[in-house]
């Protein structure tokens, strides 16, 4: 592998990541976020979003209107001569009242009375140096080197909105209620995220480059509110919502920059077909059950139609003396006012989509995702309305839809991290015949049938993160990331699914289908 820097590495088909060095520090922060802005001004086509980190900048782009190849000499041109400092960015006081759990601890561990931890942290200027782990979260550097200590052996399963902690050189405020091993030190009121309409500077507040002060106070106010989700349509009624019924759709692209997961169908090539039966877009909300038991009531016709793994489906009609016909597969049935729709059974797969035409939902940063990591909307309830647009009998195919053909091989791009195994381990990888966990969840598919060897450390300076990415964490385990997953992440990849084929990993079934990968090169594509 070329240890050399700049260089740009594919992270599957859909991203590439460019990497300016090895390690945490001031110069190559600075580097990243000049090559941050170069790429914003240069305007380059079928570019989509960056996401700036450490070390390097995770770049999403369009293959269809620019290449692997043709991207990656414009990124390693741009790269050249970039300045290791930039301009100040905005100051932004945050006021702190210093009583963490953890403040005592520290201040004895490092030999310190808790009066100079709290002078120590609050008496120097921390840039902010990437957002990741969750929406709006500063990793700011860096600390005095009195006060550097690992994160906690044992993290905490609830840390409150508002902390201000510390690990190793970097600093942090935890901008709602997560787990966290960091080290706390104080709280404060300060919303670090707004995903309201009305936050007019976008909605973090802190962003790479801004510069953090945190000022000591005897008193803060109350943790910002989480905003709560009403589906108060009227076209359409949840009368038994199932496990975990969710409204998604084609998610929530340009805010990985500031940690926001795009989120949206864990399977889009299923959600789009739905979609297509009933004449909505492709990205449309559609409603992702993974268990049966969800039961609608129709107050206008629609036209419906279920895609994905496949179900057992009833439309009851009212207004035929309540008959009931079953709702075949991949295509546009018609459910009058009064008719109801009973989903009772889901094989070949663990995700299915029903799409409703003109199905309208309330939306948050532009998407009617749900995402449940970011506390972004909310599971389908009982009781819960959602509005349909005026129906047009004209919208929908008339003939079945057929889904295109999977193959039971997943196709994966190998890397960015391929330093990080030897050949052997490479070879296992693709040989292994693979077995979703059932710990796995919308954020990731956990891998079961072998341990793979690192043959480089099992930690990487943390760097941008796609759905498709294949994460080896220092247990081995595989982790192959979905729709949920965080914008960044600290382990080696070994590989990328490519994004056609990711909805074969999102319905695999756990402890039953058998996942196997071939590895690709993106020129083939």
């Amino acid at each position: 592998m070329n240890d050399t820097y700049p260089r740009v590495l594919a992270v599957g088909d859909r991203a590439v990541t460019v990497e300016l060095g090895p390690s945490i520090d001031e110069e190559t922060v600075g580097r990243v976020r000049a090559l941050d802005q170069r790429l914003r001004e240069s305007s380059l086509p079928g570019v989509l979003e960056a996401v700036p980190t450490y070390a390097s900048l995770m770049v999403f782009y369009d293959r269809h209107l620019m290449s692997f190849a043709g991207l990656r000499d414009k990124l390693l041109g741009l790269s050249l001569n970039l300045p290791a400092s930039n301009p100040p960015g905005r100051l932004i006081e945050v006021p702190t009242f210093y009583d963490g759990e953890d403040l005592e601890a520290v201040a004895a561990t490092c030999g310190l009375t808790k009066a100079a931890v709290i002078e120590l942290h609050s008496g120097r200027h921390y840039s902010v140096l990437m957002l990741g782990f969750s929406p709006g979260f500063a990793y700011m550097g860096f600390v005095d080197e009195r006060l550097r200590l690992p994160r906690r052996k044992t993290p905490r399963t609830r840390v409150p909105a508002g902390s201000v902690a510390i690990a190793g050189p970097q600093t942090g405020i935890y901008p709602r209620t997560l787990p966290g091993g960091w080290n706390l030190l104080g709280r404060t009121s300060v919303q670090l995220f707004d995903p309201s309409p009305s936050a007019d500077e976008g909605p973090s507040r802190l962003m790479p480059g801004d510069r953090v002060r945190f000022v000591p106070t005897p008193v803060i106010g109350p943790a910002p509110s989480v905003p709560k989700t009403a589906y108060a349509g009227s076209g359409v009624s949840v009368l038994e919502p199932g496990l975990l019924t969710t409204i998604q759709d084609g998610g929530r692209p340009g805010l990985r920059r500031v940690a926001v997961p795009l989120t949206g169908c864990a399977d889009p090539s299923s959600a789009r077909v739905a979609n297509a039966c009933v004449g909505n877009p492709p990205d449309a909300p559609v409603i992702e059950i993974c268990a049966p038991g969800l039961k609608l009531a129709f107050a206008k016709t629609v036209f419906v139609a279920v895609s994905g793994a496949t179900v057992t489906a009833e439309l009851e009609r009212a207004d035929l003396d309540h008959a009931s016909m079953p709702v075949p597969m991949n295509v546009a049935v018609r459910a009058r006012a009064s008719n109801t729709l009973t989903i009772r059974r889901i094989d070949n797969g663990v995700r299915a989509y029903v799409a409703i035409s003109g199905l309208r939902a309330p939306r948050l940063l532009g998407s009617a995702s749900v995402d449940l990591g970011s506390h972004f909307l909310r599971p389908l309830e009982a009781g819960d309305g959602l509005d349909v647009e005026e129906f047009d009998p004209d919208r929908a195919l008339r003939d079945p839809m057929a889904m295109a053909p999977r193959s039971p091989m997943v196709r994966v791009i190998l890397g960015p991290q391929l330093q990080h195994f030897d050949a052997a381990g490479i070879e296992a990888f693709l040989q292994t015949p693979w077995l979703v966990g059932l710990d796995s969840d919308r954020v990731g598919a956990r891998l079961d049938g072998l341990r793979l060897s690192h043959a480089g450390p099992s930690e990487i300076v943390s760097d941008g993160m796609a759905p498709g990415c294949i994460q080896v964490p220092p247990d081995g385990r595989p982790i192959v990331m979905l729709s949920d997953c965080p914008t960044t992440g600290g382990y080696p990849k070994i590989a990328c699914v490519v994004s056609d084929d990711l909805g074969l990993v999102a319905q695999a079934v756990p402890g039953k289908t058998v996942i196997r990968f071939v590895a690709i090169r993106i020129e083939d594509l």
